[in-house]
């Protein structure tokens, strides 16, 4: 009798159940930021705005780029990172310290589901930033894009989001929640300043212009310039790597932390 129970008590979840219990997870964590507007509204919101008025209000030309089209990429990337590096980076933080994250990792449900979720709801959001932005761009930016240029774009971007998911995981392991704002804050909006997501990096001086290659964000920015022909010969089996490996790391490093506690 007890051995039967102890062997149905560790019996593996049937699949169906399991991607069931995946998807829930997931749909909960996207109805709790929806249900969240002083986190939803802005990261939606801010990329579309800053968009509308640098593309569009903004007056000016770029030589042999098209500035709508330019900065629909490049502010694109700024709109998938932001949820990335909140999502996990202050959302983790703050379950954390509340003990949410405590009381899941007891329940009978796969932790890798809860980081499942936090990865759902930062694609989904990112995707309506993207959609906004497309929609603003092509109608009152006048961008003419291709249908297959445009899942190009949106494919990079979102796969793209995903080490940014890794560098929020870090944060959130790393402080509380309330400093996690900060942090996340310190990190988002220099680096996007400083690797061309704001305005181009050819208006910035020669040694700005050089260091760009550090941020992981100006990686993603060159593939979603070249996946809309805003830059030619892009590597992109180069800046995915750069990706990879970003990834990579501050996924170990958020292992170790979150180990060490």
């Amino acid at each position: 009798m007890t051995t039967s129970a102890s062997t149905s008590a560790t019996a593996p979840m049937p699949a169906g159940r399991l991607l069931a219990l995946y998807l829930r997870e997931a749909w909960s964590e996207i109805l709790r930021m929806a249900r969240t507007p002083a986190f939803a509204l802005p990261t939606i919101a801010f990329p579309v705005v800053f968009y509308a008025m640098f593309a569009i209000v903004l007056p000016g030309q770029w030589g042999a780029y098209d500035k709508a089209v330019y900065l629909l990429a490049t502010y694109g990337v700024f709109g998938v990172i932001g949820p990335a590096l909140f999502g996990f980076g202050v959302g983790l933080a703050m379950e954390r310290e509340s003990g949410l994250l405590e009381l899941k990792r007891v329940s009978p449900m796969p932790i890798a589901a809860y980081f499942f979720a936090k990865i759902a709801m930062s694609l989904v959001t990112g995707l309506c930033v993207v959609l906004l932005l497309s929609a603003v761009a092509v109608f009152a930016g006048g961008v003419e894009i291709g249908l297959g240029d445009w899942l190009k774009l949106v494919s990079v971007l979102l796969l793209g989001s995903l080490p940014f998911c890794a560098i929020g995981l870090f944060i959130g392991s790393l402080v509380k929640g309330q400093a996690a704002v900060a942090i996340v804050n310190l990190v988002y909006l220099p680096m996007s300043v400083l690797s061309g997501l704001w305005m181009p990096l050819f208006a910035f001086p020669t040694a700005l212009q050089k260091l760009a290659v550090i941020w992981p964000s100006w990686h993603l920015a060159e593939m979603a310039l070249g996946a809309v022909g805003q830059t030619q010969g892009v590597r992109f089996g180069l800046h995915a790597a750069v990706l990879l490996l970003t990834a990579a790391l501050f996924l170990s490093l958020a292992a170790w932390r979150m180990r060490a506690r």
